[in-house]
């Protein structure tokens, strides 16, 4: 048996699902491993229930994050990190499952000096029936893809080699809350790791009521204005590392902020006026002053009259 594996869970009332997360860790056929769970200050019986998982098993570690670090996911993931002893880190959401054999599969590649090891998946609902979607995660232009969604490895089936990680300048964003595996893969992927892909689906991703996949189309504005955070970010990356041409993002974000901007539109959201500075923002930044017009004249006829969704 080689390389600790840590096992890094944030979670915030996660208690209905983290007790089959935890099962499904517990039964692994690889043994050498950690579990550092770190609480975003759950008030549900969370508490209890990981304190029933560490009578079982001592390698379940349980921490809160400390109330100077800033509330969300992300500070408890780079917290957790600090924590953590492994030789490889598998951050891993509080409803996400593990494959029994998803840690002796992965570990096979530990000799093979790769920086990440990432596997495919297996979509699942709230009753952990399976959902028919293609999970796509390689690509030969991998970058460019990942920044415009074709492709996604999301926070759990990689699987990181510490020292690695260990030299990057910092991991988790702690300021985004949306798009924030999005932003931390593809900050990684700029370094130029070695990658292993394993066709295996070696963990199941819950998709439910609570995912925060979903607060977009429920035009959550401080997650719509995490994301727009995270696309300008990596926006000016990539116009300082040249690792992608950055009118393609340009263009992905004009899309995005279109399609946010119908939907706020049709449903009369207070924040529309929002919507329409960053889209009109965006296609001046592009030069497409015909499409700009269009804009202005779909957003003035529909609020007006109602009529003159076409024009966006």
């Amino acid at each position: 048996m080689s390389g600790l594996i840590s096992i890094i869970i944030p979670t915030y009332n996660r208690a209905e699902f983290i007790r089959e997360t935890l099962n499904s860790i517990l039964v692994q056929t690889y043994k050498n491993w950690e579990c550092i769970i770190v609480d975003d200050g759950s008030v549900d019986n969370t508490a209890d229930l990981i304190k029933e998982f560490q009578l079982k098993d001592n390698r379940i570690k349980y921490y809160h994050r400390p109330e100077k670090r800033i509330k969300g996911p992300n500070s408890c993931r780079n917290y957790g990190f600090e924590l953590s002893k492994g030789d490889y880190i598998k951050w891993l959401d509080s409803d996400d499952i593990l494959n029994i054999n998803a840690l002796e599969t992965t570990s096979h590649y530990f000799s093979k000096h790769f920086d990440l090891i990432v596997s495919s998946l297996e979509y699942i609902d709230i009753n952990k029936n399976i959902i028919e979607k293609d999970h796509n995660f390689f690509s030969d232009n991998i970058i460019q893809d990942y920044l415009i969604g074709k492709i996604a490895y999301y926070i759990s089936p990689p699987t990181w080699k510490r020292s690695f990680l260990n030299n990057r300048a910092y991991l988790f964003d702690e300021e985004i809350t949306n798009l924030d595996d999005w932003d931390f893969n593809l900050r990684m992927l700029y370094e130029n790791p070695s990658v292993a892909y394993l066709n295996d689906k070696l963990i199941q991703y819950r998709i439910h009521h609570q995912s925060l996949s979903h607060e977009i189309n429920k035009l959550n504005f401080k997650e719509i204005k995490s994301e727009f955070k995270a696309i300008k970010k990596h926006l000016l990356l990539i116009k300082k590392n040249k690792k992608a041409n950055p009118r393609i993002l340009k263009i992905y974000f004009k899309n995005r902020c279109k399609n946010i901007l119908r939907m706020a539109l049709v449903r009369n959201d207070k924040h529309k006026f929002y919507y329409l500075k960053e889209l009109l923002s965006i296609e001046i930044n592009l030069l497409r002053f015909g499409e700009m017009l269009k804009t202005i004249a779909g957003f003035t006829i529909y609020t007006v009259f109602r009529k003159g969704y076409k024009f966006l």
